[in-house]
């Protein structure tokens, strides 16, 4: 069985002894960065190296938000308005997310990238920290949940899979979790009738990402991707059935060594651990504590990939030029 785990790699090339570590580790996927990205070429090259360490079609990601998150970008490809500027600008939003996503999409699918972290589906607040706020969509409840719907389907029909984030909801933390531990003051009550409820809305999407976040009224003591009780939240309350990895495990906010971090995911009931950075000290610490999936876990992960499908046709050309006209 595949690991419970997605690992990145150093470059735009994958060198030999990454191809000897990634066939012993086997990990469920891989995530792309832009230090991995040069031309399309080179690009279709990596990706098609990568599943071949494998020997399987394994699931490749990249965080293709726009804006200011954005791995792959001109000359080759689109450059890509913030989220929530094109939101606040378009005439008809949900279609113009839609379209973003299908169009990104196309890219991504293109060089043999199939799933991508999006629909960042946290409500932004007036506490939304400024690395967040302009990645996010709407300002209420039934705005998120429409254009978050409306980007996984964009993401689907383009042949690639979406990754709903940040669950349960990061938009009222105001600290920065690539950097250090946000809490969140709000009541539960006050909670799932927002914040968590934007993601009971799209439970039945394929992929999800965890929150680096302390809800003090849940659990006082863990982030969300460390706390069982807040995985309890996400499976039970928010109905949340597909795969669930964490955010990236090595961001700043998450306590303890990478093996204790790994451990203390898998413990709490996360499925899978998402590791960014290529450094293979940490990978192998990964790979260490976390383990094959097995049980539930591997089924959500292969009805996960049961979504993968050709993407639909579609006039790009007339695509792109509805998009210029609702901006």
């Amino acid at each position: 069985m595949p690991g419970a785990y997605i690992l990145g790699c150093e470059g735009p090339d994958l060198s030999r002894d990454e191809a000897a570590f990634f066939r012993d580790a086997d990990p469920w996927g891989f995530i792309l960065f832009a230090r991995n990205v040069d031309t399309p070429d080179r690009l279709r090259a990596l990706t098609a190296d990568l599943r071949a360490a494998v020997g399987r079609q394994a699931p490749i990601l990249v965080d293709q938000e726009g804006g200011r998150v954005q791995r792959l970008g001109p000359p080759f490809w689109s450059r890509w308005r913030r989220p929530l500027t094109q939101m606040d600008r378009a005439a008809d939003p949900v279609r113009a997310m839609w379209l973003r996503a299908r169009l990104i999409a196309q890219e991504l699918h293109d060089v043999g990238i199939d799933v991508n972290c999006t629909p960042t589906a946290d409500i932004a607040t007036d506490a939304t920290h400024e690395f967040l706020l302009s990645r996010l969509y709407g300002r209420t409840r039934e705005e998120v949940i429409a254009r978050a719907r409306a980007n996984a389907e964009g993401c689907l029909a383009g042949g690639v899979l979406p990754v709903v984030k940040h669950i349960p909801g990061h938009g009222r933390a105001a600290a920065d979790s690539h950097k250090r531990l946000p809490h969140v003051d709000a009541s539960a009550d006050a909670l799932r009738s927002t914040d968590f409820a934007v993601f009971r809305g799209l439970n039945d999407l394929p992929l999800g990402m965890t929150a680096h976040v302390v809800y003090r009224d849940i659990d006082p003591d863990r982030p969300g991707t460390h706390s069982s009780a807040i995985i309890r939240e996400i499976r039970e309350t928010i109905g949340f059935g597909g795969l669930l990895m964490t955010d990236d495990i090595s961001m700043g906010a998450l306590p303890g060594d990478m093996a204790t971090r790994c451990a203390r995911s898998i413990a709490a009931g996360v499925d899978v651990i998402l590791h960014c950075n290529g450094e293979q000290g940490d990978m192998e610490a990964v790979v260490s504590v976390s383990g094959a999936l097995s049980g539930d876990a591997l089924r959500r992960a292969d009805e996960a990939l049961a979504f993968r499908a050709p993407p639909e046709e579609i006039d790009l050309d007339a695509a792109r030029a509805e998009m210029d006209a609702l901006a």
